[in-house]
């Protein structure tokens, strides 16, 4: 899992055509949801939704007050089958905040192999794009990749440099809660973090029969969850003067997980601006709430906000 920080033109990141699922649309459920929020007198709103297909919303919750949306992304069929496409953008204008979850785990079921049906790629594209001294959480449930899949979830990220943003990924390759481990497929997971429209991050994990990655000493090593925790606050964190702060927060974290007996199972990097926590584990339950602590911590010293975890997520 490689990071770096280039230049380069957010339109050549998408990789995948989708001209074999037009073609194919008897056999294909293409979904497109795009959301604005925006700052208001009243607080933060929810204030324009686009939807196409089984992606939507229902109405902001503001279970902390006015200034913070909480949204839940509804899929009522659960999961992505192949052909399926899913579309997600969101963009927060000046000021605003949200924070986005899902109510139950994301699915990437067993991909069709049949060539005759259709393509067998199944695809999850998020973006985001935050402008000024806007804050994003985005913070779903699990996404759970059974065997035989062929699915590709990808993930961008445009903020100013005065914005901030919380977002994790918590995959679980195969079900090994019922002992259902991943044997076969493919999986590739993408993320990019881009500042003022510098590339600050670019991870891609590609898990496959060919490479072995998810058995190699040198990969996942036999670990069925993998997680990626990404804290991006550039203004308080990258400049010179700032240095000192970013290396006390990145202190605190650390100790959460001394105390929670996380050493072996959670890292954490600090880059400029940037702080990536990664998690390596058999549980996806136990990531999340790592990634949790930690969530809350940082949002109390970055935003001055007592972290409110989503009703969601306890139902």
């Amino acid at each position: 899992m490689n990071q770096t920080a280039v230049a380069i033109n957010p339109t050549e990141l998408t990789t995948e055509s989708t001209s074999e699922s037009t073609s194919e649309s008897q056999r294909s459920w293409i979904a497109n949801l795009n959301l604005t929020f925006s700052s208001t007198e009243q607080g933060s709103r929810l204030s324009s939704v686009e939807r196409n297909g089984p992606l939507s919303v229902q109405k902001a919750f503001y279970p902390e007050g006015p200034d913070c949306a909480h949204v839940y992304l509804l899929h009522p069929p659960a999961g992505i089958v192949s052909g399926d496409e899913l579309h997600l953008s969101a963009r927060l204008n000046a000021a605003s905040h949200a924070l986005l979850t899902t109510p139950g785990a994301n699915r990437f079921y067993r991909a069709r192999e049949d060539a005759s049906l259709g393509t067998s790629l199944q695809l999850q594209k998020t973006h985001y794009q935050l402008a000024e001294h806007a804050i994003l959480e985005h913070l779903p449930q699990e996404t759970l990749i059974y065997s035989g899949a062929d699915a590709i979830n990808q993930l961008m990220v445009e903020m100013s440099a005065d914005s901030m943003y919380f977002g994790w990924d918590i995959i679980s390759l195969g079900l090994p809660a019922v002992d259902k481990p991943f044997i076969q497929g493919a999986f590739t997971q993408k993320t990019q973090l881009l500042i003022d429209g510098k590339l600050a991050f670019h991870d891609v994990l590609k898990v496959n029969q060919q490479n072995g990655l998810l058995h190699h000493v040198a990969g996942l090593r036999g670990h069925s969850i993998v997680g990626t925790f990404l804290i991006a606050a550039p203004a308080q964190l990258s400049s010179d003067k700032n240095q000192q702060k970013c290396s006390e927060l990145l202190d605190i974290f650390r100790q959460k997980v001394e105390q929670l007996n996380a050493c072996r199972e959670i890292s954490i990097s600090a880059l400029d601006g940037v702080f990536v926590i990664r998690y390596l584990g058999q549980r996806s339950s136990r990531c999340k709430f790592l990634f949790a602590a930690i969530w809350q911590l940082a949002r109390l010293h970055l935003c001055q906000l007592a972290a409110h975890q989503p009703r969601i997520w306890l139902t």
